[in-house]
């Protein structure tokens, strides 16, 4: 732990910031990681692994929001595809159906012709 490294047996020439009998770092250029004369360290470690953790979850929240959003989009595409296939279909149904109708016509209009005459 980091009072192991602060207390009073420290050495007054520790590189991450000596140690002062009046709570001061002899070291504050270093941003943190000086002892203070209560044994106690100016290190800001435990911010950092709230920061890290807070970070962590925001990138799984926003995997999971990307997972769902590509699964949503997919199932409307098959629902969209499904659909215009159905449509398509009856389309298509349609035209022939109306095609065989012109084409039945013309040949009973035939047909009439050449039994009148």
């Amino acid at each position: 732990m980091i009072k192991d490294k602060c207390s009073s047996s420290s050495s007054s020439s520790s590189s991450s910031g000596g140690f002062r009998g009046d709570g001061s770092s002899s070291s504050s250029s270093d941003g943190g990681g000086g002892c203070r004369g209560d044994g106690s360290s100016s290190s800001n470690s435990i911010l950092v692994v709230v920061v890290a953790a807070a970070a962590a979850a925001v990138v799984v929240v926003v995997v999971v929001v990307v997972v769902v959003v590509v699964v949503v989009v997919a199932a409307a595409a098959a629902v969209v595809a499904v659909v215009v296939v159905a449509v398509v279909k009856v389309v298509v149904v349609e035209v022939v159906v109306e095609v065989v109708i012109v084409a039945a016509a013309a040949v009973v209009k035939v047909v009439v012709v050449l039994v009148v005459v």
